[in-house]
């Protein structure tokens, strides 16, 4: 039985972190789902960035929009909204036979809006209306600016992906968010079982961020140990009376997400942040090469159960060592967040710059 196989029987969803044009005309996503245990898919500016840019595959609906004079911002949800669409459709199988559970597909606000709420609960709404599928997660920053609205997407029955979190006080801050959209839905007289969410913890880039102030036994360790904090949490959160109450009504959980689950450092395994975050009722949102690595062979061993304390010490050693956790953990989201401000600046250039030269 393939690794991909035995972690799915963990109670872990495998999502690939992923979309090309490519990947959808060659049936290689379709064959992923078949045989890889591939049941959701996420993406963001960097990924469409190579798919666009980086190939041909694109051209030929980049002209005649470019010919209406659409701005390079316009043209590139135009791409995207197109490839997703057919994506939600591929995975809308997997959608119903789970209950809404898995079968699900994330499109991405602009990241410049980030520290905007008005504006991000705006194109949210738009993007949400223009793609017409029920299982479109709308990418949302887990941000200051952003928890609200999360707040307010949620209350109006659009499903969110609350992304670039990092910490357990982002975690806490997007599970809250979450539930009260969902109250507002339940006093509003709303259903509640149409609208759902996951909270993404970016964990390879705590390890990269803490290296320098850890000596060679911590290091590669922070990640990890951060997650499983997030994961009793996480438990912890979905058997309070708060949100029992809301299950009673027909709500989703909303399924505590791994993403940036790639390994930074060559040396280590492809697989370190699959291994060594098996658990019931998430998701591990994976990059293609980790994918493979993982089907090829991995050690499926260790799952992590409701109250895990493991992370502890590891953490209680860290602060030892000199890391200010709180501190980083802001860094890293303000970090992610100039991050992919300058992949989007980069995408919204090079698409201008693709622009022009399709016409010549």
């Amino acid at each position: 039985m393939r690794s991909t196989a035995l972690l799915a029987m963990t109670g872990q969803s495998i999502w690939l972190d992923n979309i090309t044009r490519k990947l959808l005309d060659s049936g290689q996503l379709a064959t992923w789902i078949k045989d890889l245990s591939v049941v959701g898919l996420t993406s963001n500016p960097s990924i469409f960035e190579k798919a666009i840019v980086g190939s041909s595959d694109y051209d030929a609906q980049i002209r005649p929009l470019m010919s209406k004079g659409m701005k390079s911002e316009q043209i590139f949800f135009e791409c995207a909204i197109s490839d997703l669409i057919r994506a939600c459709d591929l995975f809308k199988p997997i959608y119903d036979r789970t209950g809404g559970i898995d079968g699900w597909v994330s499109l991405e606000v602009s990241p410049l809006l980030a520290n905007d709420t008005k504006a991000t609960v705006a194109q949210a709404r738009d993007l949400h209306a223009r793609a017409k599928r029920p299982n479109l997660f709308i990418k949302v920053p887990g941000t200051p600016e952003g928890i609200p609205a999360i707040v307010d997407l949620i209350a109006d029955g659009i499903s969110v992906n609350v992304t670039l979190l990092f910490s357990k006080a982002h975690f806490d801050a997007a599970s809250d968010a979450y539930l009260r959209g969902l109250e507002r839905r339940a006093a509003a007289g709303l259903p509640l079982g149409a609208v759902s969410s996951v909270a993404s913890l970016f964990v390879s880039r705590w390890d990269r961020k803490t290296a320098p102030q850890l000596p060679a036994e911590l290091k590669n360790t922070v990640g990890i140990a951060v997650s499983r904090q997030c994961y009793n949490a996480y438990c912890a959160l979905y058997a309070s009376d708060r949100w029992l109450a809301l299950e009673a009504k027909g709500a989703r959980p909303q399924r505590l997400l791994y993403a940036s689950t790639s390994t930074k450092d060559p040396a280590l395994p492809q697989t370190l942040y699959v291994e060594g975050l098996a658990s019931p009722r998430t998701v591990n949102t994976m990059p293609e090469e980790t994918l493979i690595a993982l089907s090829k062979g991995a050690a499926i061993k260790n799952v992590l159960a409701p109250g895990d304390t493991s992370w502890q010490n590891t953490l209680d050693a860290v602060k030892k060592a000199g890391v200010d956790l709180d501190a980083c953990g802001k860094e890293l989201q303000i970090e992610g967040r100039d991050s992919f401000d300058a992949s989007w600046n980069e995408l919204i250039a090079k698409i201008e710059a693709k622009a022009t030269v399709l016409a010549k």
